[in-house]
């Protein structure tokens, strides 16, 4: 299946399975080993700290008797969903202007066990967007430009005199995404209990050329948020999830999302399952250190996901300046085949459908939409209706393959908004 910047995820989002027979790969983690060494410290959890709290404060729970006439449809639509896409669960909240118009549940987290709307879950690349949206801050305050090169803060990068933050947080280096590499995957299925570091992920790109000169195409790679994190961490000096927390989450009031140094997902966790090995198993602790790095690597509630979607996709933390660049940072128009590239991978880039700062642009809708390890969720504002859409969705054994959450999303969409479809395939 081909990887396309509409269904850019963090994990398996290619829709690509890892052969059983692929040999190991040798790990190529030398190169950058200076640049990524850090010290990390586990942070308190939320049972040793107290934070019980979520969504600023208030609780996550199911809207009890909607009686608005949007809210007993998009249950209807959901339900249906559910059983169409043989579903083990769905978590979702819409929003209109930042009000509730349903939070409920459906299914279970584990046999006899309900899902509830407070049950945490994997948010993969959600938290790119929150990381785009930090560094637009940063060029706000003119700590640094986006058209920066690298080469001071990752130096031994390379082409890191020619790669610029801006193309770090668009996907214009040209570096290949070690998701898609079937070395990396072959020891990812072997080993889905392995904590990765990020000299070893970058390593899986730096051992093929790359696609083409950087800021001249475009194309998907988990590599470049790696390295983005990496270079943040440097200008900074403040720690990726402490610098998300003091930037995004907090002052959101998204207490139930952060980040973990371990495969622990806080209480209540909701349970995944997959298919992703042959065999249906479940995959809740499956170790995500390989989706990103250190610091963020995160888990949230669908309500949670909601404001993230309503602030990202509305430009709340942003000026208006720095808004239009996260809905356009030069991307559109990028994009095509070349001698070296196939088209499959250098997507061409249009207005209509975009990747823009961190997160992805169709018609008019922001979005990011995550899914790996049996765990799919998607995040959607469109502000011309200042709408926004979460859903967490999790298999059974006959789920069809792909993010189900997007086509739940998408059916909800429809009926909300019908003159402004969420097109996603």
């Amino acid at each position: 299946m081909t990887l396309t910047p509409f269904r850019t995820r963090t994990g398996r989002g290619t829709g690509t399975r890892p052969r059983a027979g692929t040999r190991r790969a040798l790990l190529c983690a030398a190169l950058l080993a200076v640049t990524f060494q850090t010290t990390v410290t586990a942070p308190v959890s939320a049972e040793e700290s107290g934070d019980r709290g979520g969504n600023g404060g208030r609780d996550c729970v199911r809207t009890e008797n909607p009686r608005d006439d949007r809210a007993r449809q998009v249950l209807a639509i959901t339900r249906k969903a559910k059983k169409d896409l043989r579903l083990k669960s769905v978590q979702l909240r819409v929003t209109v202007d930042g009000h509730e118009v349903v939070t409920d549940a459906l299914g279970e987290s584990m046999t006899n066990v309900p899902a509830r709307p407070d049950m945490h879950f994997r948010a993969g690349s959600v938290a790119f967007a929150h990381i785009a949206t930090a560094l637009l801050q940063l060029v706000e305050e003119r700590k640094v430009r986006l058209d920066d090169t690298v080469e001071r803060w990752l130096p031994d990068l390379p082409k890191a005199d020619k790669i610029t933050l801006r193309m770090l947080a668009t996907n214009t280096t040209g570096l290949h995404d070690y998701v898609t590499d079937p070395a990396f995957l072959a020891e990812l299925e072997a080993h889905p209990f392995r904590a990765w570091t990020p000299a070893e992920l970058v390593g899986y790109p730096l051992r093929h050329s790359f696609w083409y000169e950087p800021g001249t195409n475009w194309s998907y790679s988990h590599a470049n948020y790696v390295l983005l994190i990496a270079a943040l961490e440097k200008i900074t000096g403040v720690r990726i999830d402490e610098f998300m927390k003091e930037r995004i989450t907090g002052p959101l009031g998204m207490r139930d999302t952060r980040n973990n140094f371990t495969p622990e997902i806080p209480r209540p966790a909701l349970h995944a399952f997959t298919s992703d090995r042959g065999l249906y198993e479940e995959s809740t602790f499956w170790n995500p250190s390989w989706t990103t790095a250190p610091g963020a690597v995160i888990t949230t509630h669908i309500c949670d996901l909601a404001r993230s979607a309503e602030a990202i996709g509305s430009g709340e933390l942003l000026s208006p300046r720095s808004y239009r660049t996260l809905l356009d940072p030069g991307t559109v128009g990028l994009g095509g085949a070349t001698a070296k590239c196939p088209a499959s991978i250098c997507l061409k880039q249009t207005e209509a459908k975009h990747f823009g700062f961190g997160v992805i642009v169709i018609n008019g809708w922001l979005l990011q939409n995550p899914s790996f390890s049996g765990y799919a969720a998607i995040q959607a504002y469109l502000p011309s209706e200042r709408l926004a859409i979460a859903v967490s969705a999790t298999k059974t054994a006959t789920t069809p393959e792909g993010n189900m959450a997007e086509v739940v999303a998408e059916r909800i969409a429809a009926a909300l908004a019908p003159g402004t479809p969420l097109a996603i395939g």
